[in-house]
Protein backbone atom coordinates (compact mmCIF):
# COMPACT_ATOMS: atom_id res chain seq x y z
CA UNK A 1 0.00 0.00 0.00
CA UNK A 2 3.58 2.34 -0.51
CA UNK A 3 2.57 3.55 3.34
CA UNK A 4 -1.03 4.65 2.92
CA UNK A 5 -3.04 3.67 6.30
CA UNK A 6 -6.38 1.87 5.98
CA UNK A 7 -8.18 5.14 7.35
CA UNK A 8 -6.21 7.59 4.91
CA UNK A 9 -7.54 5.02 1.40
CA UNK A 10 -11.24 4.91 3.30
CA UNK A 11 -10.95 8.92 3.54
CA UNK A 12 -10.17 9.22 -0.08
CA UNK A 13 -13.05 6.55 -0.53
CA UNK A 14 -15.53 8.76 1.18
CA UNK A 15 -14.11 11.98 -0.55
CA UNK A 16 -13.98 10.24 -4.27
CA UNK A 17 -17.75 9.08 -3.20
CA UNK A 18 -18.93 12.39 -2.19
CA UNK A 19 -17.28 13.92 -5.41
CA UNK A 20 -18.93 11.41 -7.93
CA UNK A 21 -22.11 12.24 -6.51
CA UNK A 22 -22.23 16.16 -6.65
CA UNK A 23 -20.76 15.63 -10.10
CA UNK A 24 -23.34 13.03 -11.33
CA UNK A 25 -25.92 15.21 -9.76
CA UNK A 26 -24.76 18.23 -11.73
CA UNK A 27 -24.64 16.44 -14.91
CA UNK A 28 -27.98 15.27 -14.07
CA UNK A 29 -29.18 19.31 -13.27
CA UNK A 30 -27.82 20.09 -16.29
CA UNK A 31 -29.65 17.47 -18.21
CA UNK A 32 -33.07 17.99 -17.06
CA UNK A 33 -32.26 21.74 -17.29
CA UNK A 34 -31.65 21.48 -21.26
CA UNK A 35 -34.14 19.16 -21.98
CA UNK A 36 -36.94 20.36 -20.01
CA UNK A 37 -38.79 24.06 -19.79
CA UNK A 38 -36.85 25.76 -16.26
CA UNK A 39 -38.57 28.59 -14.55
CA UNK A 40 -35.51 30.24 -14.69
CA UNK A 41 -32.81 28.66 -17.28
CA UNK A 42 -29.80 30.89 -15.48
CA UNK A 43 -30.39 29.46 -12.43
CA UNK A 44 -30.31 26.38 -13.27
CA UNK A 45 -27.41 26.09 -14.81
CA UNK A 46 -25.49 28.11 -12.33
CA UNK A 47 -26.51 25.12 -9.87
CA UNK A 48 -25.36 22.12 -12.21
CA UNK A 49 -22.10 24.08 -13.10
CA UNK A 50 -22.04 24.59 -9.76
CA UNK A 51 -22.40 20.97 -8.69
CA UNK A 52 -20.18 19.59 -11.46
CA UNK A 53 -16.77 22.33 -9.83
CA UNK A 54 -17.66 20.54 -6.41
CA UNK A 55 -18.14 17.27 -7.74
CA UNK A 56 -14.41 17.59 -9.71
CA UNK A 57 -12.69 19.73 -6.96
CA UNK A 58 -13.53 16.73 -4.53
CA UNK A 59 -12.25 13.97 -7.03
CA UNK A 60 -8.95 16.51 -7.25
CA UNK A 61 -8.75 16.49 -3.27
CA UNK A 62 -9.52 12.55 -2.77
CA UNK A 63 -7.08 11.60 -5.51
CA UNK A 64 -4.00 14.73 -5.65
CA UNK A 65 -4.52 15.09 -2.48
CA UNK A 66 -5.24 12.01 0.16
CA UNK A 67 -4.20 8.91 -2.37
CA UNK A 68 -1.33 10.88 -3.31
CA UNK A 69 -0.11 11.52 0.46
CA UNK A 70 -0.48 15.43 0.35
CA UNK A 71 -1.25 17.45 3.44
CA UNK A 72 -3.07 19.99 1.79
CA UNK A 73 -5.53 17.38 1.12
CA UNK A 74 -6.96 16.89 4.86
CA UNK A 75 -8.65 20.51 5.15
CA UNK A 76 -11.05 20.62 2.64
CA UNK A 77 -11.92 16.85 2.39
CA UNK A 78 -12.35 18.18 6.63
CA UNK A 79 -14.20 20.86 5.51
CA UNK A 80 -16.68 18.90 3.15
CA UNK A 81 -17.70 16.35 6.27
CA UNK A 82 -18.39 19.44 8.37
CA UNK A 83 -20.62 21.24 5.68
CA UNK A 84 -22.66 17.75 5.52
CA UNK A 85 -23.18 17.03 9.15
CA UNK A 86 -25.89 20.21 9.75
CA UNK A 87 -27.20 19.49 6.06
CA UNK A 88 -27.92 15.74 6.70
CA UNK A 89 -29.71 17.16 10.02
CA UNK A 90 -31.85 19.64 7.53
CA UNK A 91 -32.80 16.55 5.52
CA UNK A 92 -33.94 14.85 8.26
CA UNK A 93 -35.82 17.71 9.94
CA UNK A 94 -37.60 17.93 6.40
CA UNK A 95 -38.92 14.48 6.14
CA UNK A 96 -36.18 12.83 4.26
CA UNK A 97 -34.43 10.62 6.45
CA UNK A 98 -34.05 8.51 4.03
CA UNK A 99 -30.92 11.27 2.42
CA UNK A 100 -30.37 12.95 5.50
CA UNK A 101 -29.22 9.72 7.81
CA UNK A 102 -26.76 8.60 4.97
CA UNK A 103 -25.29 11.51 4.50
CA UNK A 104 -24.58 12.22 8.17
CA UNK A 105 -23.25 8.55 8.01
CA UNK A 106 -20.77 9.28 5.42
CA UNK A 107 -19.58 12.86 7.13
CA UNK A 108 -18.82 11.16 10.30
CA UNK A 109 -17.01 8.44 8.64
CA UNK A 110 -15.46 10.54 6.69
CA UNK A 111 -14.25 12.58 9.66
CA UNK A 112 -13.18 10.19 11.60
CA UNK A 113 -10.73 8.65 9.15
CA UNK A 114 -9.56 12.11 7.98
CA UNK A 115 -8.78 13.19 11.56
CA UNK A 116 -7.38 9.16 12.55
CA UNK A 117 -4.26 9.16 14.12
CA UNK A 118 -2.68 6.73 10.95
CA UNK A 119 -4.11 9.16 8.64
CA UNK A 120 -2.30 12.15 10.65
CA UNK A 121 1.17 10.36 11.11
CA UNK A 122 1.31 9.23 7.01
CA UNK A 123 0.23 12.88 6.14
CA UNK A 124 2.02 15.07 8.87
CA UNK A 125 4.58 12.25 9.84
CA UNK A 126 6.59 12.83 13.35
CA UNK A 127 6.23 16.54 12.85
CA UNK A 128 9.96 17.23 12.96
CA UNK A 129 11.49 16.65 9.42
CA UNK A 130 8.55 18.88 8.04
CA UNK A 131 10.41 22.01 8.25
CA UNK A 132 13.73 20.83 6.79
CA UNK A 133 11.98 18.76 4.09
CA UNK A 134 10.67 20.43 1.35
CA UNK A 135 8.91 17.50 -0.62
CA UNK A 136 6.46 17.23 2.31
CA UNK A 137 5.31 21.19 1.87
Amino acid sequence: MNGRPLTLLIAAAVVALEGLVALGLGVYVAVQTLIGAPDDLISALAVAGFAVLVGAGLLWVAWGGLVKMERWGRSPGVLTQIFMLPVGGTLITSSQPQLGIPMIVVAVAGLVTLLAPPTTQALYGDGQASDADPSRR
